[in-house]
């Protein structure tokens, strides 16, 4: 005769529940222009040196541009003397606005 399965009494402990692991924050990603267009310069030349503070991160956040193009962008601001070196360092390079004498 054919005996009727019953199912296996299921304990409480850590095998009846397996724990889910959460995927994480997944970061969109960022669509930064490439390539500096007609609008794109105009805008570094005149929003970033009224900045107090000026740097590769700043332009990325605030611009929307990619990093090489911040890091252009602000070798030439300084060779125009729109903006002033602070730090000098190989993985940042920091910079600020010139100040006037009165300032």
């Amino acid at each position: 005769q054919a005996k009727a399965k019953t199912p296996a009494p299921s304990s409480g402990g850590k095998a009846a529940k397996k724990k889910k692991w959460s995927k994480g924050k997944v970061k969109d990603k960022a669509q930064h222009s490439v390539i500096c267009d007609k609008a794109t310069y105009d805008r570094v030349m005149k929003e970033a040196p009224t900045w107090r503070f000026i740097s590769q991160s700043i332009l990325i956040e605030r611009l929307k541009v990619n990093g090489s193009l911040a890091r252009v962008a602000i070798r030439h601001l300084e060779k125009e003397g729109l903006i002033k070196r602070i730090v000098h360092h190989s993985g940042q390079l920091i910079y600020t606005r010139l100040t006037t004498a009165s300032d």
